[in-house]
């Protein structure tokens, strides 16, 4: 009389000798499995294919998603630099004001765009209005109360708003972006970007002031 074989057995078996079905590839076809959502029996080299397509999907998609990416970054590269350049190439003050706020605008769609001037005592006058150090290098982000957002603004409309200080002359600079949408700047990743646009107009004043 046989002894039936213990199905741990077997299993522990198999995951000793990988390579039992290498040389009998017809037992294979003839192996069943369950799905796993429908239940129905399916053979490995079935389950096999399902699995190599779900794993094909899975690769397009992320290709798909790395191009969409590299698309984004490659866009966000021209438009960068094409403001870098325009900035780079104006010769006053208000040149450089009207290319900030129309690229930001009009390229980056951003709700609300301001560069402002200020003397000392008018950024005492904020800060005090404000609650917010306006010192060199500088940086806020996030959504504010109305009211500091709306002296920054002068709009109603803004509800979060990522801004950057620097020094122009004897003046203290604010490049403020402000949006409409209260999420919209939370993070710190949205000020790296005004920061390289601030120290871009920042030199460039300092190369014109020089050049007068």
């Amino acid at each position: 009389m046989n002894k039936k074989l213990d199905p741990k057995d077997v299993e522990i078996f198999l995951l000793e000798n990988l390579d039992f079905f290498k040389d009998r590839e017809s037992l294979i076809s003839e192996l069943k499995f369950n799905h796993s959502s429908a239940g129905t029996a399916s053979s490995l080299l079935e389950r096999q294919i399902h699995r190599l397509r779900d794993e094909q999907k899975e690769l397009m998609d992320l290709l798909s998603s790395f191009m969409k990416t590299a698309s984004l970054n490659e866009d966000l590269f021209n438009k960068s630099k094409d403001l870098t350049l325009n900035i780079l190439g104006s010769t006053s003050n208000e040149e450089i004001t009207k290319t900030v706020k129309q690229a930001f605008l009009e390229k980056f769609n951003v709700d609300v765009c301001e560069l402002s001037f200020y003397e000392n005592e008018e950024i005492e006058d904020l800060e005090n209005k404000t609650g917010l150090s306006l010192h060199k290098g500088a940086i806020h982000c996030g959504p504010y109360a109305k009211e500091k957002i709306s002296t920054i603004f002068k709009n109603q409309e803004v509800q979060s708003m990522v801004l950057s200080v620097f020094i122009s002359g004897k003046k203290i600079g604010i490049l403020a972006l402000g949006s409409f949408d209260r999420s919209k700047y939370l993070g710190d990743e949205d000020t790296t970007f005004i920061q390289y646009i601030r120290d871009i107009v920042e030199k460039r004043l300092v190369t014109i002031g020089s050049d007068a």
